[in-house]
This record gives structure tokens, sequence and C-alpha cells, in this order.
């Protein structure tokens, strides 16, 4: 029986495909883009997020590690990431979840179960499933027996992905997924080693071979000050998407929400302080895609 990892079930989605959608977010992704807003995902394995200002002062945590990898403080429980082999018994014990477990194995009989509680909003609004992350791809037995499990309850199925990963796992599902929203973030190879830690060619090269396929397909760009906002990169994308036959490019302006997860999981936050990109430079942005003809779409769209 296949198990999937998943970190989040998240209901009521509105921006993750057509209406009201349940979007399963599972963990582990082959990308460290600086600006992640889910560096939870990142990893393939458990994780332990902390939440010092819930701490009761127990020492449960500490009493109940066999790595002797936690000490509480005057400000809560600290890991010691080097030790951590991330059993998961500290969270298991802690009353007042400072220490919350990030990651649940599912059995695709289980994840049905759970997501199809809101058929009736998926029947209503036109909704459905949403695979995201991390990448689903990285998880692709579990990703096509859900897919398929999904089909026969004729769920609408969406991929959100950056397609990196073997054409072979995206072959396998294309058919299966009615939407890939397909995430395009730097145009340049150079960049996107530096911005996300991966080369960009295999997304492009997969993302031309959906199109061949036929499948239906979305692409979005997240708008991250400073790292892909440039003219450059802006005419490079633009180039790109004609080229693959699409008119039509979805923006999603970068916000800093995510950032307190970096603390805690004690990772460090790249970008250092950015900000959300401001209305006049969003129509910048806009313009200057329009002017190359294309149409840009909004969150909402």
């Amino acid at each position: 029986m296949k198990k999937g990892f998943i970190f989040n079930i998240q209901r009521y989605s509105l921006h993750d495909g057509p209406g009201i959608r349940t979007t399963i977010f599972f963990k582990g992704c082959p990308l460290s883009c600086w600006w992640c807003q889910n560096p939870e995902s990142i990893s393939p394995e458990a994780d332990i997020m902390r939440q010092p200002e819930r701490c009761l002062g127990c020492a449960a945590c500490m009493e109940v590690c066999p790595e002797e990898a936690i000490r509480v403080g005057e400000t809560g429980p600290v890991i010691n990431r080097d030790l951590c082999a991330r059993c998961l018994k500290c969270a298991g014990v802690c009353p007042a979840e400072a220490l919350e477990a990030v990651g649940k194995e599912y059995t695709v009989e289980e994840l049905v179960k759970e997501a199809l509680k809101d058929r009736f909003i998926f029947d209503k609004s036109g909704g459905g499933i949403t695979f995201s992350g991390g990448e689903p791809l990285m998880q692709p037995d579990f990703l096509e027996e859900a897919l398929k499990a999904f089909n026969r309850e004729e769920v609408h199925t969406v991929i959100d992905t950056s397609g990196c990963a073997p054409w072979a796992v995206l072959e396998r599902i294309a058919d299966r997924a009615d939407l890939f929203l397909y995430d395009l973030k730097l145009a340049d190879d150079l960049e996107s080693r530096k911005f996300t830690g991966m080369s960009n060619r295999l997304g492009i090269d997969n993302l031309k071979k959906l199109v061949e396929k036929g499948a239906w397909i979305k692409v979005r760009m997240p708008v991250i000050p400073t790292i892909n906002d440039h003219d450059k990169n802006i005419d490079a994308v633009a180039e790109l998407l004609k080229e693959c036959g699409f008119d039509e490019l979805e923006l999603m302006p970068y916000h800093n929400l995510g950032t307190a997860k970096y603390t805690r999981l004690d990772l460090e936050y790249r970008p250092g302080t950015i900000d959300t990109p401001a209305a006049e430079e969003l129509n910048r942005i806009k313009d200057r895609f329009k002017t190359q003809g294309l149409k840009i779409l909004s969150e909402d769209d």
C-alpha cells in the first residue's frame, strides 16, 4: 500500500485552481528558493517546528529526547539540529504544542477519504483537489495513485509544480491531471542556479513537452523584488512563453507571511528584508509583459 508524506491539507483555497479547492501539500522539494514561503516543505523528511511563545517550561521534551538535542531556556525550547534525529518524540509529549511535528504519512485511501469531506463544496463551486508542496512530483508513485483515485471519483485535479522531475514522471501523470499550475521563476540558468539551487533547464524542457502533449497549463510567475523583477528576466520569460505558444501569464506578488517559519525551523532567510512589490512596480511589470503581447492575470482570475 503506497503512502505519501503530507505536511498540510488546506481547505477553502481560492488561488490554487478553479473554484473552491482543497490543497494537499506534499513534503519534499528539489529546489531551495531563497524566498520560499513553505520552508517546512523542502526536506522530504519530518521536521520539528518551534513555537517557543507557547512553551510552559515543563521540560517534557528534554526528558524524552534520546539524542539530548533539546534544552529549555527562558525563551522556550531550543533544538540542536545537528543532533536531532527527527524522531518526533518531543512533539508527541509537548502539552502546549510548542514543538510541532511537520509531516504525516497517508495512504491514498486515507487521503481521499479526508479530501472528499469537501465534495459538496467542489460540486457547488467547480473546485476540486490541488496537489502542491514542496513538489508533488517528488513522490511520483503516490501522486499517480492519488490522481487515479480522484479520477475515479470524478473530482477535478490540479498539480502545482515547477516541473523539476524526470520527464518520465510527468509523462505518467499528464493525462490524469486536469490542469497544471506551472511555476516559472527565472529565464536565466545561472540566476536560477543561484536563487533556487537548481538549473531551470529541466523545468523549461518539461514545460515544452507538456505543451506538445496537449496538457492544460496555466503558467505563473512569482514577482520577487530584486531577484526576478528586472527587465532582462521579464523580456526573457515573455519570449520563452511565446515560443511555447502561451499568450497569458499569472503574476503572484511576493509576500513575507512565511518568514517567521524560518526562525521556527532555525533556518536562514536568505533574501533578508524585502517588501511586497508596490502597486506602481507591479503595474510597470504588467505593462512590460503586455508590450510583449502577453495577457496578464492576477491570482483572482
